[in-house]
């Protein structure tokens, strides 16, 4: 593979990312050919050296996104990299992907308990508007004793949806690291 076939595929990996972002990578690329052409080397063997353009290039997307999602930790960030940190290695598709799915499903129950604990004092009035000799004071006590619980577990899943957020980023970049072999260094 010489210089030009090795920049263009790996700038058809990259098609992903901002074209600032590429051009400099593809920027950084031609400097490694200009200096190992400096050195002697023909273009087949630096390309050689550097290794794949694709590999390179999912490394490169897989630090983009886990940088991105440290400065904007959206849910679409955390997915893009997660899906990422997966492109890595088939075998991170069961070490990224399940943890990841425990933890949504964690965070959807714990939602959906506060939420519907918050709204049963609404859910008991509806029910006294439709089927008013079913009404009971107990019923609407209770519900207002679980709205008061449901509003407790909103604002603990607030903070562990952001603990959780975090840990998961904190979590796919050690597989990355794991996956590169940067581990043994640390």
């Amino acid at each position: 593979m010489n210089k030009k076939q090795f920049l263009e595929t790996l700038d058809s990996f990259l098609k992903r990312m901002p074209i600032e972002e590429r051009q400099d990578i593809i920027h950084d690329f031609e400097e490694h050919f200009a200096i190992g052409l400096a050195e002697g080397k023909s273009e087949e063997q630096i390309a050689a050296s550097l290794g794949s353009p694709q590999q390179i290039a999912k490394d490169l997307n897989a630090t983009y996104h886990l940088e991105k999602v440290e400065v904007s930790a959206t849910t679409g960030n955390i997915f893009r990299a997660m899906w990422a940190v997966i492109g890595l290695g088939f075998f991170n598709l069961l070490v990224v992907l399940a943890p990841f799915i425990a933890l949504v499903s964690v965070i959807i129950g714990g939602w959906a308990l506060g939420i519907g604990f918050i709204a049963s004092p609404l859910l008991v009035l509806g029910n006294a508007v439709i089927f008013p000799a079913t009404f009971a004071f107990f019923d609407l006590f209770f519900s207002l004793a679980l709205c008061g619980i449901g509003l407790f577990i909103a604002i603990g899943m607030f903070f562990a949806t952001r603990a959780l957020a975090q840990g998961f980023v904190r979590y796919l970049k050690f597989n990355m690291k794991l996956v590169k072999g940067g581990l043994k260094n640390d």
